[in-house]
């Protein structure tokens, strides 16, 4: 990961810039800077990944199809700071060559402003990409600003209260620069001061009438392509292993394609936890250097602020899942070199959760997919990026790649639906006869991560919420927010703590994620998917 950010005008000091690039000092540790476009700033934060050398720091400044170090700004043509992997870089770069366009470094990113340049906006369009980006041209005297379809890469903006817009890696980046912080929506750019919508990852045309074995080939092909693609680094590679299918699978398909042993993560509760056995199953059946990481109830309740203030979130079941995720990611910083981390989002949002068992029709369940890509970059997709990214870790998310993304959302909903008393069922046939992981893992029910690290989590923090509050406290706590308004004292401690770090910031969060309230089973109080009568197996 790295951080940008971008103050599009004149009324900011460049000490207040460098403060504000400064919050987000862990999502880039390696190196710092600011460039003066002579309208502004844009500054970048870099954690080396690609590229490694001093030429592939950015700011990068171009001028006249190449690179250009030791100019000044106005002399330039183009500056461009972006948080980003740009897959297939290199066939891109080939083909701008042969145009005569000229770089000084191996970074994937080095190839955006001659993309520019060549295409203008439409660049987008082409990008197979997890990345938001700045660029102000100097010629026009203009700002774009764009993030990738999914919302992998974070991106938030605001207005000063003279008029300018200001781009950042996060909220923290911005809080005092601006009064009201939003998310920049994904797969949008900007431009002239609107937002430009140039792909919506959840619209689809037409479905895909191909039958179960045309559909389980494609959904495997592209799949393997996705994390293919993921495993490009100049720098150690690790993976997260939470013993459930997703995580398993990414595992699976990296083993099968690498000449090394994977060193694989998981975590888990001192006491109860659910999945260790499980990811221990699969690192032996892939042959991995698997580390596991114990954790307890003193540990979860020491972690709950400083997560929160690294997420920017109030929402309960993201806040559960990022208890785990944080401390994992955080012994992997401390006890190696990786650099890059493998993990399992974005699989449950196209393929469904326990409660979409409840869909009462193809209609609904689409519907319900579409919602959650459109809203993942304000949830799972957040937790991932914070917790990895607090560490000085870079996230990578297979099930996320646009191909792969863009197929699975245009099957016919029908058959992803639960037609066969098991979910993912289309995911988990795809991969029937490769043996990549144990049978027994393919077709396991997996509880929720929060669950799953250890159930006595959960009632941890619901032990410590109602210690926290008495009922008259709870009762007249909740009255003090009108918006996403806590209904238990657990989400009424996330939002206390949230309002400290990020005061009058809750919409950069639409509301609390839970299940479809209006379908018969899902009418529930708490987003826990242990609370529903189908949980059965789960998690045991």
């Amino acid at each position: 990961m790295c951080s940008i950010l971008g103050f599009c005008g004149k009324d900011a000091a460049y000490d207040e810039i460098e403060a504000a690039l400064s919050k987000t000092h862990s999502r880039g540790p390696d190196a710092s800077r600011i460039v003066d476009t002579g309208n502004g700033y844009l500054g970048f934060n870099r954690l080396s990944i690609m590229g490694l050398t001093e030429n592939g720091m950015q700011p990068f400044l171009y001028n006249d199809k190449k690179t250009v170090k030791g100019v000044e700004p106005a002399d330039t043509e183009l500056i461009v700071v972006c948080n980003g992997e740009i897959y297939g870089f290199r066939k891109e770069k080939e083909e701008l060559l042969s145009k005569g366009y000229e770089f000084i470094s191996d970074s994937d990113c080095e190839i955006l402003p001659a993309l520019y340049r060549e295409y203008g906006t439409g660049m987008f369009e082409r990008l197979d990409a997890e990345y938001a980006l700045i660029l102000y041209d100097v010629k026009e005297d203009r700002y774009i600003a764009a993030r990738d379809p999914i919302g992998i890469r974070p991106l938030y903006y605001g207005i000063t209260k003279a008029g300018t817009y200001v781009f950042a890696s996060e909220p923290k980046n911005l809080m005092k620069l601006v009064d009201q912080v939003m998310p920049f929506p994904p797969g949008h750019y900007f431009k002239d001061g609107e937002f430009v919508c140039y792909r919506d990852m959840a619209k689809v045309e037409s479905f895909k009438q191909d039958d179960i074995e045309t559909v389980t080939k494609n959904i495997h092909d592209l799949l393997i392509k996705g994390v293919e693609k993921r495993l490009d680094s100049d720098t150690p590679v690790g993976f997260l292993l939470s013993g459930g299918l997703d995580s398993s699978l990414v595992c699976g398909i990296a083993a099968s394609l690498l000449e090394k042993p994977l060193h694989t993560w998981a975590i888990g509760m001192d006491i109860d936890a659910i999945d260790l056995k499980y990811a221990r199953e699969v690192a032996d059946f892939i042959h991995s250097i698997h580390h596991e990481v114990i954790i307890t109830k003193q540990d979860v309740v020491n972690a709950v602020e400083e997560v929160i203030e690294a997420l920017g979130t109030y929402d309960i079941t993201t806040i559960r899942a990022s208890i785990g995720m944080y401390l994992v990611c955080k012994a992997i910083h401390e006890s190696s070199d990786v650099r890059v981390l493998l993990t399992g989002e974005i699989s449950d949002e196209i393929f469904g959760y326990k409660y979409t068992d409840f869909a009462p029709n193809p209609e609904e369940f689409q519907k319900e997919a579409e919602k959650r890509i459109h809203e993942i970059h304000m949830y799972d997709v957040l937790r991932a990026d914070r917790c990895i990214s607090v560490n000085s870790l870079e996230a990578r998310v297979p099930f996320g790649d646009l191909d792969f993304v863009e197929y699975a959302m245009a099957i016919d909903p029908d058959k992803k639906m639960n037609h066969f008393g098991k979910g993912k069922y289309l995911l988990r046939k795809a991969f029937e006869e490769d043996y990549l992981i144990p049978d027994s893992i393919l077709w396991r029910e997996k509880a929720a991560f929060s669950d799953a690290v250890g159930h006595s989590l959960k009632d941890d923090l619901t032990e410590l919420a109602e210690s926290r509050y008495t009922d008259s406290e709870y009762e007249k706590g909740i009255q003090k927010y009108e918006h996403a308004k806590p209904f238990t004292k657990e989400s009424l401690m996330y939002r206390d703590i949230f309002e400290k770090y990020y005061p009058g910031q809750s919409e950069m969060v639409k509301d609390f994620w839970m299940p479809n309230k209006s379908w018969d089973g899902c009418n529930v109080n708490d987003p826990s998917a242990r609370v529903l009568s189908n949980y059965g197996e789960s998690g045991k």
